[in-house]
């Protein structure tokens, strides 16, 4: 057999994939179990530890595809102990993976582009621009390279990674088909078996994609809202002018009732001082609010060079929330998790070579106002 030009990759292929890639080599569909279990569950990417394999097929595998992750050129703890991972692609660009303890919990925050086409005002991500989608391989990629930092790579009880959120760089539904092939890994029994429960994806809006999303996935969703009208949201948020506030939450609605189960979707706010915290505007987001199954995630701003932007006082963050818990919303305030190592959410930029030209425009208007 001649080696093709580019190996086929095959850690981004979900088990229907996979078993159609194997079919596609003349070999029995089960070879995609043997596969998924050795990649996944026991972290192993060279074809020759595949002892349950014969030696013909690991050879032929050899020749044609390859089980290659993204490059970590960086690890570093917070002194909280969140931990962040700094990963190469194969175009030079780099993204940011984080994982979050929280007791047994261990939630690990995936990126699905390189950038972010969206230009949300509040976001550091947004400002360094927009270079391309992650592949499947690239998204799964990170849960598999973070998981392999701690060996024993076992998927027991006492795994590190409990929980996996699509809320790093990138817009997630602007990605769709990767992103959706990542998540199957990620609750497939054969590789990393996380509830569907446990996975989320957080979208800024994207309303038909929302319905898109629920006619192949029941994973839990999460909405990035941040302001409770279109006047002040066209302002943070800029797609909300296509998709408007009130045909995002009708979407998100239509999501919830295709789940077989009564999940809640999780709202993100964003508070900022002296736009978005005052009580008023606590009030306005119960009434918007009002009939969607939803909890309410508060986040104070994590600052960044420049951003025109900061963090609303204690005292401001728990008026707003007593607001939303005795309107009877579970409202949370998500306190500010490796800030130190500029892990914190809104504040990961990895590496971006700009497609868009937005990072140029951003640096010029920031010297300007200098």
């Amino acid at each position: 057999m001649t080696a093709p030009a580019e190996k086929t990759n095959l850690l981004g292929m979900p088990k229907a994939k996979l078993e159609a890639y194997f079919e596609s080599l003349g070999e029995k569909r089960f070879r995609a179990t043997q596969v998924l279990q050795w990649v996944h569950q026991r972290g192993v990417g060279d074809f020759d530890e595949m002892t349950n394999m014969s030696k013909p097929l690991r050879d032929k595998l050899k020749l044609i595809a390859e089980v290659r992750g993204p490059e970590v050129v960086y690890d570093e703890l917070a002194k909280d102990g969140t931990r962040k991972w700094v990963m190469r692609m194969d175009n030079g660009n780099n993204i940011e993976t984080v994982l979050i303890p929280d007791g047994e919990r261990g939630t690990l925050c995936v990126s699905s582009q390189i950038g972010c086409s969206l230009d949300c005002s509040f976001c550091s991500t947004g400002k360094r621009g927009f270079n391309r989608n992650l592949t499947s391989a690239e998204i799964i990629g990170q849960v598999w390279a973070a998981r392999k930092t701690f060996m024993p790579y076992a998927p027991g009880p006492d795994r590190p990674i409990t929980n996996v959120v699509m809320m790093g760089m990138g817009e997630p539904l602007l990605n769709f088909d990767n992103v959706v092939d990542a998540m199957n890994l990620m609750m497939e029994d054969l590789a990393y078996g996380i509830s569907k429960r446990r996975v989320t994806l957080s979208t800024s809006g994207v309303v038909p994609a929302i319905d898109k999303l629920g006619e192949v996935t029941d994973v839990s969703l999460a909405i990035s809202l941040h302001a409770a009208n279109d006047e002040l949201r066209n302002q943070l948020v800029p797609i909300n002018k296509k998709y408007p506030i009130a045909e995002l939450l009708a979407a998100t609605r239509r999501y919830l009732s295709r789940l077989p189960d009564k999940r809640k979707a999780t709202i993100e706010y964003t508070l900022m001082a002296g736009v978005n915290d005052h009580v008023d505007q606590a009030r306005e987001l119960a009434e918007v609010l009002r009939g969607l199954p939803c909890k309410i995630n508060l986040i104070p701003f994590n600052p960044f060079p420049e951003s025109g932007y900061e963090r609303p006082s204690m005292n401001a963050t728990r008026r707003f929330q007593t607001v939303l818990n005795e309107a009877g919303y579970i409202a949370t305030v998500r306190m500010p998790r490796g800030d130190d190592i500029d892990a914190a959410c809104g504040q990961l930029v990895g590496k971006v070579e700009d497609r868009t030209r937005r990072s140029a425009r951003y640096i010029a208007v920031q010297q300007v106002s200098a």
